[in-house]
C-alpha cells in the first residue's frame, strides 16, 4: 500500500547513461517506487532527444509522475525535455542542486550525467530529489512566470 503513495517515476537515458539509470531503476524499485523505464535499454548508440522527448511527455501528461533522464552530461537530456510544454527539467551534479530544484523550482524532472557522477551520488542525488517538496511562497510566483513563457511560446506558435 506504501508504494501507493509514492509517485510514478518515469526513466529515461541514452547509451551513454544507460548503466547509470539501470543503478538508478533498481534502487527504486527496490524502494518501493513505481517505475517505467522509456530506454534505452542498450548501450548501443541512440540519439537523446528521442528518450528525453518520451519521458517529458509522460510527466507532462501524468498527475503523479517524476522524471529522471541521464545522459552522459546530464545537458542535452535536460535541453531537449525542457522543449514540453509543462516539463521544469533541472540539471543536478549533486544533492544540493536536485534538493533545489524541487525546492524552489518545482522541477519534475532531474537530470544527471552519467560520465560526471558515480553510482553512489546519481542515487543521492535521486533521493534528495524524491524527498524535496515545492516550497511555494515567493517561488510560487517565479514558478507562475515559467508557466507564461510556455503559454506565450505555445500562443504564437
Amino acid at each position: 500500500m506504501e508504494s501507493s503513495s509514492k509517485p510514478h517515476i518515469v526513466l529515461g537515458s541514452d547509451h551513454a547513461g544507460f548503466r547509470t539509470k539501470e543503478t538508478i531503476k533498481k534502487y527504486l524499485q527496490g524502494a518501493g517506487y513505481p517505475v517505467e523505464d522509456v530506454g534505452t535499454h542498450s548501450e548501443e548508440s541512440v540519439d537523446y532527444p528521442d528518450f528525453a522527448r518520451a519521458v517529458a511527455e509522460r510527466v507532462a501528461a501524468g498527475n503523479d509522475s517524476l522524471g529522471v533522464l541521464v545522459c552522459a552530461t546530464g545537458i542535452g537530456v535536460s535541453i531537449a525535455a525542457n522543449k514540453v510544454e509543462g516539463i521544469r527539467a533541472a540539471l543536478a551534479h549533486d544533492s544540493l542542486t536536485a534538493r533545489r530544484a524541487r525546492e524552489h523550482n518545482d522541477a519534475n524532472v532531474i537530470a544527471l550525467g552519467g560520465k560526471v557522477v558515480g553510482e553512489d551520488e546519481a542515487i543521492a542525488i535521486v533521493q534528495e530529489f524524491l524527498g524535496a517538496q515545492f516550497a511555494g511562497g515567493r517561488h510560487q510566483r517565479r514558478i507562475d512566470k515559467i508557466s507564461e513563457m510556455d503559454r506565450k511560446h505555445e500562443s504564437q506558435s
